[in-house]
């Protein structure tokens, strides 16, 4: 059994971590479960119940141990290398509050993973996209409500939970939206005159008031859209075009990115857009181009 002290010192550190690192409730959840998965494992390991004294003495030889085990039920190396981060966070800020020495846990390295790159949508399979989109639904006004998401997921590269937090207060669409997203972090996002014009038509359509307060985008009931139905048009779509698995919601905004970067977009301006805290995060996007560029060149200039 976890100690009160250990329980304690891991609700304080979540606590730590949404005050000042700003993190999301979703990223909070994970990290709790994934630091209580590897205490969980360290109990069993040692068949002791886990205290800080008994946590403190973790050595390279455990961290292997919990590596292989979770590897073993099946754990991707992604998701491991997660579960990792979070853990050596947990240790960082418990060794300086303790006092211990952190070493074995911290100089552990993450499984080495194959970069998944983005697999985004050319244009004209964007447009058709939208084009089926409206086409899922019979009830004009959901229609036109699942159009108005799609389109702000391609034409404003938000993440579908940034497109399904705005409110009333936001119709009609201005000419630039400030979107609040991960960690907090704020930024401003010009608006298409093809994305006013999807959420203008869906508002007029809507059967439901708009208030200023209520969210943008609702539910056949009234209530707030969770993103399931706008995934679902996605899938019915793309089985109707003939689109892989990964044409997804969020495969419009990578969409987005790379097509701004094939139109001459500047690295530095897309990172601000898309909301990304990490300048490499968005380099991500130069591998697609290339990629896609080779799959051109080689189409073009067949070997021998």
């Amino acid at each position: 059994m976890i100690s009160p002290a250990l329980t304690d010192a891991l609700g304080r550190w979540l606590d730590h971590e949404r005050a000042l690192g700003g993190a999301a409730q979703n990223t909070l959840t994970a990290y709790q479960a994934d630091v209580l998965g590897f205490l969980a494992f360290m109990q069993r390991h040692h068949t002791e119940a886990q205290g800080l004294a008994a946590i403190a003495r973790v050595t390279v030889s455990d961290m292997r141990s919990w590596m292989a085990h979770e590897r073993g039920r099946g754990l991707s190396a992604r998701s491991l290398a997660r579960a990792l981060s979070a853990v050596k966070s947990f240790y960082r800020w418990l060794s300086a509050r303790e006092g211990f020495e952190p070493t074995a846990v911290l100089s552990t390295r993450a499984p080495r993973m194959k970069a998944r790159l983005p697999r985004p949508l050319d244009e004209e399979a964007a447009h058709r996209v939208l084009e089926a989109v409206e086409l899922q639904s019979t009830e004009p006004w959901v229609a036109a409500r699942d159009v108005a998401v799609v389109t702000l997921l391609w034409g404003c590269g938000l993440r579908i939970s940034e497109a399904l937090s705005l409110t009333g207060a936001e119709a009609p669409l201005p000419d630039t939206l400030r979107i609040t997203g991960k960690g907090g972090k704020e930024r401003l996002v010009p608006v298409l005159p093809a994305a006013r014009q999807a959420v203008s038509a869906y508002v007029k359509l809507c059967p439901h008031p708009m208030d200023a307060a209520l969210p943008l985008f609702r539910g056949v009931r009234g209530g707030a859209l969770s993103p399931r139905p706008i995934q679902k048009a996605m899938e019915a779509a793309r089985m109707q075009l003939g689109l892989p698995p990964t044409a997804t919601p969020h495969a419009m905004r990578h969409s987005f990115a790379t097509h701004l970067l094939s139109a001459g977009g500047d690295l530095r301006a897309i990172q601000e857009l898309l909301g990304h805290a990490s300048l490499s995060t968005t380099q991500t996007y130069t591998a697609v181009d290339a990629a896609r560029l080779m799959e051109i060149y080689d189409k073009a200039h067949p070997r021998a």
